[in-house]
């Protein structure tokens, strides 16, 4: 089987998103969003207390009306999440026409991209999708990947991301040295390192690892 949604990674950090609809589930998706601060209009009628207040705190512009098309093209990144079908019926359509990537909430049809099960550990996202056609499979998923991954490697991840650059000021142009340094850190006892929560072992240890 060809599966039809490719996983990417890309920058949201001041991305114009527009989110259509103000009830529960478009509460979800701006909360998803915010880890990642874009830029997010809300047009709705009628939203929930929660996005009144993300509104009233200019974490998102708030435009409490109908949605008017083809207003969607304007934007570099869509989610429709209205209560009426022929709202999100008109906002992919402007979507497509004006090849704005669009997410249609629980209508793969209209999606051009779909939100796959996340699990986020510091700068580490591990997500985990069934291609739209068995999210409640993916979110079980996600699930057993909180064991895999506890809370620590929230910590962890962000070491690594210390380490790499520590070995690469070091060792700027020999890649088997980078290769030497990056096995010996992924060979320690992280659990037990964190553990003890002392900065000075912890920066000893990495120092080591560069030797």
């Amino acid at each position: 089987m060809v599966n039809e949604y490719m996983p990417i990674a890309m920058s949201m950090t001041d991305r114009s998103c527009l989110v259509v609809g103000g009830g529960k589930i478009a509460l979800r998706k701006i909360e998803m969003l915010l880890n990642y601060e874009p830029d997010i209009t809300v047009i709705a009628p009628k939203v929930d207390d929660k996005i009144q207040y993300f509104g009233d705190s200019n974490k998102v512009t708030l435009k409490k009306r109908e949605y008017k098309s083809p207003e969607a093209s304007m934007y570099s990144l869509v989610i429709s999440a209205s209560n009426d079908d022929e709202v999100n019926k008109t906002v992919a359509k402007d979507c497509r026409e004006a090849g704005i990537p669009v997410n249609v909430v629980d209508n793969p049809t209209l999606c051009d991209f779909i939100f796959p099960a996340t699990l986020r550990r510091g700068i580490l996202t591990v997500s985990v999708s069934s291609d739209g056609k068995a999210p409640f499979f993916s979110s079980n998923v996600r699930k057993i990947l909180e064991d895999i991954f506890p809370q620590h490697w929230n910590k962890l991840a962000d070491l690594a991301a210390d380490f790499r650059k520590l070995a690469g000021e070091k060792y700027p142009n020999d890649a088997k040295m980078l290769d030497i340094c990056f096995e010996k850190f992924l060979a320690a006892d992280w659990k037990e390192l964190l553990k003890k929560k002392d900065p000075k072992v912890i920066k000893q240890e990495m120092e080591a690892m560069l030797q």
